[in-house]
C-alpha cells in the first residue's frame, strides 16, 4: 500500500469536502490517504517521502489563496520529480486555482500528475452524488497511477 498526503487549503469548508471525498477515492484504490491541512503543516520536510500528492486550493479572485502560493515554494524543496500527483479545488465563480496548482506541479515540480487534469467542483454541488462520485473517480485515478 502506498502513501497518499492530500494537503488542501480551505477558507469556509468546501474545499476541505472534496478533499475527503478524494481521500474515499484514494481508499478505493487499495492506497493509503492522509489528510492534512496546509496551515497544520509546520515543517515542510515532515511530509517528504510521500508516494503521491494531491493538493487542494479554492479560487478566490480568480487565483490561488496566499497560503498556497506559501506552501508551494516551500514544497520546491522538496525531491518530487517523478512523484504521482494532482490538484482540485473548490469555487463559485472562475475556478482558476486548480489549474494553477495543477500547472506548478506539473511543469515546475516535475510530476507525474493525473490524466483527469485538476478537479474543480462547484461549491452549491459539492455533496451531491455526481460531485461526490467526480471526486472520489479523481482519487482512485491518482491512486491508480501508484503500484500496489
Amino acid at each position: 500500500m502506498k502513501k497518499v498526503l492530500i494537503a488542501y487549503a480551505s477558507r469556509t469548508g468546501h474545499t476541505e469536502k472534496v478533499a475527503t471525498y478524494i481521500a474515499e477515492g484514494v481508499r478505493m484504490s487499495g492506497q493509503e490517504a492522509d489528510l492534512k491541512k496546509i496551515t497544520d503543516i509546520e515543517d515542510i520536510s515532515s511530509i517528504a517521502g510521500y508516494d503521491a500528492y494531491i493538493l487542494g486550493c479554492p479560487t478566490y479572485h480568480r487565483d490561488m489563496i496566499g497560503s498556497m502560493k506559501t506552501f508551494l515554494f516551500k514544497m520546491e524543496n522538496l525531491e518530487l520529480m517523478g512523484k504521482v500527483g494532482g490538484a482540485f479545488g473548490s469555487y463559485t465563480h472562475s475556478g482558476d486555482a486548480p489549474k494553477y496548482v495543477f500547472d506548478t506541479m506539473q511543469y515546475v515540480f516535475k510530476m507525474d500528475m493525473t490524466d483527469l487534469g485538476s478537479l474543480n467542483v462547484l461549491e452549491g454541488e459539492i455533496g451531491t452524488p455526481d460531485s461526490i462520485k467526480a471526486c472520489q473517480d479523481y482519487g482512485r485515478s491518482v491512486g491508480a497511477k501508484l503500484p500496489k
